[in-house]
């Protein structure tokens, strides 16, 4: 009997070692999967939150305003219907003073203090107790200039904005098409420059090319003379431009004049010739005189 119980114990303990040796086999879980499943949607919702962040920073970033001052600039500017305005701040006299001018401002001046005014515009700018925050006018493209009458004014370089801003003033006075400029090396269209331009920036299109000497051959191809000026040139401007219908002059920085590219890109160089004593002028008078010629000669 004995004997008996003894085997049946064995043969318990052997079944029970069969099925705990026959029991499925589960693997071990990866180390990235011991997560929970919570936090593999936190994982997931971070990635995507980084792709979208990542869309929104490739998006073009909205432009600076540009700080306009003085009276004839600010006038002009909020006359203008291209722009767009943040800010208008005028002292208490300039702002009774426009409210003659402008009896109904499409923006309300924030009437305050020169101080306030002078931080922003600088300590040596000529504000005359206005200061406009405006986002920049729209590029013209070459198209369209070329699409205008009148001549067309090309800027090789020049970097001074009291210059670029004071050619702008000229090309206003003659009713130029419009100008181009190269997109580097050129002053922002703002403050000192806009201050020089006395308004005009709001009445000439201005174009901004990568390659000048590409530009000035799509020039030509339109039936477009363009006319480098240089003091070294042996036909004087007036004979140049006699006759011909469309005209381009180019003007090249001060001191460097116009680059070995620009010149031999030119349908042909002409000089001012001056009688006194000193033969070179500022490049902006010489723009100014330059298109009072080219304006009587191709007319």
């Amino acid at each position: 009997m004995k004997f008996v119980n003894n085997s049946i114990g064995l043969t318990l303990i052997f079944l029970s070692l069969v099925t705990w040796t026959c029991a499925p086999y589960k693997l071990p879980m990866h180390k990235y999967d011991q997560r929970p499943k919570s936090g593999r949607k936190q994982a997931a919702s971070s990635t995507q939150k980084k792709r979208s962040s990542a869309r929104k920073s490739t998006k073009k970033a909205s432009p600076e305003p540009d700080i306009l001052y003085g009276r004839h600039t600010v006038i002009e500017a909020l006359k203008n219907p291209d722009r767009r305005f943040c800010r208008f701040l005028a002292s208490e006299n300039a702002a009774r003073h426009l409210a003659q001018i402008l009896p109904v401002a499409v923006i309300a001046p924030e009437v305050v203090p020169i101080s306030v005014i002078r931080g922003i515009s600088g300590p040596t700018a000529v504000h005359q107790g206005v200061l406009l925050e405006a986002f920049p006018l729209p590029s013209s493209d070459l198209q369209s200039l070329m699409e205008r009458p009148g001549l067309i004014v090309v800027m090789d370089q020049i970097t001074d904005p009291h210059n670029v801003g004071a050619i702008l003033r000229s090309c206003a006075a003659f009713g130029v098409a419009g100008m181009i400029m190269t997109a580097r090396h050129s002053p922002n269209a703002s403050s000192v420059l806009a201050k020089s331009a006395s308004g005009a920036l709001e009445h000439v299109p201005i174009a901004k090319v990568t390659n000048l000497s590409r530009c000035l051959k799509e020039l030509k191809a339109n039936q477009i003379n363009c006319i480098g000026l240089d003091s070294d040139a042996e036909d004087e401007l007036e004979a140049v431009v006699a006759g011909k219908s469309r005209v381009a002059l180019v003007f090249g920085a001060e001191g460097k004049g116009l680059r070995q590219k620009t010149r031999e890109t030119c349908t042909a160089l002409a000089r001012v010739d001056m009688p006194g004593a000193i033969s070179s002028l500022n490049v902006s008078n010489a723009a100014a005189l330059a298109l009072y010629i080219a304006t009587r000669s191709s007319s």
